[in-house]
């Protein structure tokens, strides 16, 4: 039950952050949406970062409640998967196949970098012998919840 409640309240963190980080770049999203773009390349920084800094064996473990508030609720709530997905079907549908392409090239290329440059720093951050081969996303759970 605690994991679950962890989870939900992150959720509600991320999801008011991405909330209003979408009201501040709505002045530059108006072709393209470079606020959903940005907020997926942090999210995954983020996830990939605290992921890897965390692990129960590293220098910095918390515990797997705080985790999955942060790696499943904060993050999950935060990134904007369905609302990329929307976005770009929404540029497909008026014509734009040039935009879309360009959105979905910069989200995943960026976001896949995020991810990796944020784990690269928080695994040698946190880095122990005992966990350098060990996954950022240690539970099933944070798994399924990707």
């Amino acid at each position: 039950m605690l994991q679950t409640l962890a989870v939900a309240l992150g959720g509600a963190v991320g999801s008011v952050g991405r909330y209003w980080f979408a009201i501040a770049a709505a002045s530059i999203s108006r072709n393209l949406p470079v606020g959903t773009i940005i907020i997926n390349i942090i999210g995954s920084f983020a996830i990939g970062f605290v992921g890897a800094l965390t692990l129960s064996h590293g220098r910095f473990p918390v515990p797997e409640p705080l985790r999955l508030f942060f790696l499943v609720g904060v993050c999950g709530g935060f990134t904007t998967f369905s609302s990329f997905s929307l976005q770009t079907l929404d540029l497909l549908r008026g014509g734009a196949l040039g935009r879309a392409l360009l959105n979905i090239g910069l989200s995943v290329g960026f976001c896949l970098m995020a991810v990796a440059i944020g784990y690269t720093l928080g695994q040698k951050l946190g880095a122990t012998p005992t966990n350098l081969s060990q996954s950022a996303a240690q539970t099933v759970v944070e798994e399924e919840a990707s």
